[in-house]
């Protein structure tokens, strides 16, 4: 994943993007979540597969780390 994603303060404000693109890796990740088929993302945002599943993994990663507080039951 680490060849695939880049974090640069330089390019989308320092937002994790695919490397060597200016694409977010929030837009391949919501681009999925909205009904687009890997192969629209890739034609759509010229990436690969790999890139896309890399984005995937970069977002899994980011959600396992979080740290969730239950919130309160409501009476």
């Amino acid at each position: 994943m680490e060849d695939r994603i880049s974090i640069d303060p330089k390019i989308q404000h320092g937002k994790p993007v695919i490397r060597g693109t200016r694409v977010p890796v929030a837009r391949v990740v919501g681009g999925l979540a909205g009904g687009m088929s890997y192969e629209e993302i890739m034609r759509e945002y010229e990436i690969s597969r790999e890139d896309i599943l890399a984005a995937l993994q970069f977002a899994a990663n980011l959600i396992e780390n979080q740290i969730f507080h239950p919130l309160p039951m409501a009476v």
